[in-house]
């Protein structure tokens, strides 16, 4: 019974798992490394973003102002202008 005991006692202690990357350092080091990491990662990233948006960008030219694109052969049943367009006020 003792033999029994003593062979469960040893292989009840699991061993510590280290993987590669952390074998020769500790949690605390590797959690600030990468906090470190990832706030210059933000800082150049916003960075980028601000000189890029600072920018001014070049608008194409307008398209030609076509005839065809607002030919009315009868009025709508609101009125001469179009239904989201500003009326005119012909009488003020």
């Amino acid at each position: 019974m003792t033999k029994f005991f003593l062979l469960k006692a040893k292989t009840s202690v699991a061993p510590k798992r280290r993987f590669s990357s952390s074998a020769g350092h500790d949690d605390a080091y590797e959690a600030a490394k990468w906090e470190k990491i990832t706030y210059l990662g933000i800082a150049s990233c916003t960075a980028l973003a601000a000189y890029v948006l600072s920018k001014g960008h070049q608008h194409g030219e307008d398209p030609p102002a076509y005839p065809y694109l607002h030919i009315r052969n009868k009025e709508f049943p609101w009125g001469p202008d179009g239904l989201f367009e500003v009326k005119h006020n012909e009488g003020h």
